[in-house]
């Protein structure tokens, strides 16, 4: 017992080192030179090698997956960062075409419409709990130049008209709004009246009054301003006929537009700088338009009687 402790271990790492050089012997030589030896060794190297072969081969399969699946992953984070990279690019380069677009449209309407005009920004937005915008505020680099009265317009149409000024920007009465009137004409037929915002606040609208039963109005019909009453130029968009009902009484017809401008999306506008006495084709109008009609004198109210 002794012996063995002082010498087993060492006997030990012998035969440990001495096994794997007798089969790394037998597995080098050539076959047709094996002995005896040789030939007992094989089929325990062979079945040596299968036990072995087999976990070493799939511990190498799952490194390699594992390794792959990690290289993969970054590349995978690498194309998402690139994807999310590109997007960002693509969406500011919409943003910016879209915003040069804009900016080409007004100026081709500035081009387009006779008079001093310049350009604003719509700064501040009033909402409806419906989402629809009820005011807007404009700011344009010079200031001092908007004044009360001034016609606001896109490429899509009128806007409205500038209702007060303060020190930094300016709130604008929209078209839609009950307090608008603005003196309008059928582009198809020539019929003449007076749009005049429903103040809807679940709904862009506006109505056209002073429209005679005879009228020749349709659904889908454009109405244009009149550049009567020396405030708005002539020919701009106001918006489209959606419906029309004529009544077997009274003398009007019952017009109802929709505008042309989209209130929600405004960024620039345009606001017209002349005054009205420079107005191109500036014509004074009567309050109250009629097609090739003359309009009935109203008679003056009765005297009050005298007190005793």
């Amino acid at each position: 017992m002794g012996l063995w402790k002082r010498y087993g271990r060492a006997v030990l790492c012998v035969i440990l080192l001495g096994v794997p050089f007798f089969f790394l012997r037998t597995a080098s030589r050539d076959p047709s030179r094996y002995d005896e030896l040789d030939r007992l060794l094989l089929p325990i190297i062979s079945r040596l090698q299968g036990w072995i072969d087999a976990p070493v081969r799939g511990a190498a399969e799952y490194w390699g997956e594992y390794v792959y699946l990690v290289h993969v992953k970054r590349l995978n984070d690498r194309l998402q960062a690139e994807n999310a990279r590109l997007r960002a690019e693509a969406a500011r380069h919409r943003a910016e075409h879209e915003e040069n677009r804009r900016l080409r449209r007004l100026l081709q309407l500035r081009v387009e419409t006779p008079g001093e005009l310049f350009a604003a920004e719509v700064v501040a937005k009033d909402t409806s709990p419906f989402f629809r915008v009820t005011r807007l505020a404009i700011s344009a680099t010079d200031r001092t130049r908007i004044r009360p009265g001034m016609p606001v317009m896109t490429y899509d149409g009128l806007v409205g008209q500038v209702s007060r000024t303060f020190d930094d920007y300016a709130d604008v009465l929209l078209t839609v709004d009950s307090r608008s009137a603005v003196d309008v004409m059928v582009e198809r037929s020539g019929a003449r009246g007076i749009a005049r915002g429903t103040g809807q606040r679940d709904l862009y609208a506006a109505r056209v009054e002073y429209l005679q039963r005879t009228d020749d109005v349709r659904v889908g019909d454009a109405v244009v301003t009149s550049g009567l009453g020396c405030r708005f130029p002539a020919g701009l968009l106001v918006g489209r006929v959606v419906s029309v009902t004529r009544r077997e009484f009274g003398l009007y017809q019952e017009v109802e537009i929709s505008p042309s401008v989209n209130f929600s999306r405004l960024d620039e506008v345009l606001v017209m700088a002349v005054g009205d006495a420079d107005r191109p084709n500036c014509r004074p109008t009567s309050a109250r338009p009629r097609n090739n009609t003359t309009t009935p004198a109203t008679p003056p109210p009765a005297a009050a009687p005298a007190r005793r």
